[in-house]
């Protein structure tokens, strides 16, 4: 798995070309992306469980929301993880938005946590990554279902 959010952004782009326009349309995809900007938006909340738990919860509910991507490089401290997933964002949910997860352990019931959604943007602004961001906390927080 890649790590750098651009790399992976301009991938998950390219797929989304291919599936209209084959290996043109993924090349098009890939050369535009390469050049678009990025909506970040990080967003921080506190979970009422145990880091492994709330591991469990936010892999639980990434891979219902979109597809999870495997961790790289070493591994994480035992009170820090990170899980990664591509999800649907934007008009009709095909601009992909990487969602970075962070959870650190905030004592015995409680663990932070960090969400960062990330999409690239072209002359329309949909804020992919914000409101992808805002929807993957709600479904953490159980305030909303997946569809």
């Amino acid at each position: 798995m890649i790590d750098d959010e651009d790399q992976i952004l301009t991938t998950a782009l390219g797929a989304v070309g291919a599936i209209g326009g084959g290996a043109g349309g993924r090349r098009g995809a890939t050369f535009t992306a390469k050049r678009l900007k990025k909506n970040v938006h990080v967003i921080d909340v506190t979970l009422s469980m145990p880091l492994s738990a709330a591991v469990d919860h936010v892999a639980g509910v990434l891979a219902r929301a979109g597809d999870l991507l495997e961790a790289e490089g070493a591994q994480p401290l035992a009170t820090e993880r990170v899980v990664r997933a591509i999800v649907g964002g934007g008009l009709g949910n095909m601009n992909p938005v990487l969602i970075t997860v962070g959870l650190a352990d905030n004592g015995p019931e409680h663990t932070r946590v960090s969400v960062r959604g990330a999409a690239k943007e072209g002359l329309i602004k949909q804020r992919a990554g914000e409101k992808t961001a805002k929807r993957i906390v709600e479904l953490l927080n159980g305030q909303e279902s997946l569809g």
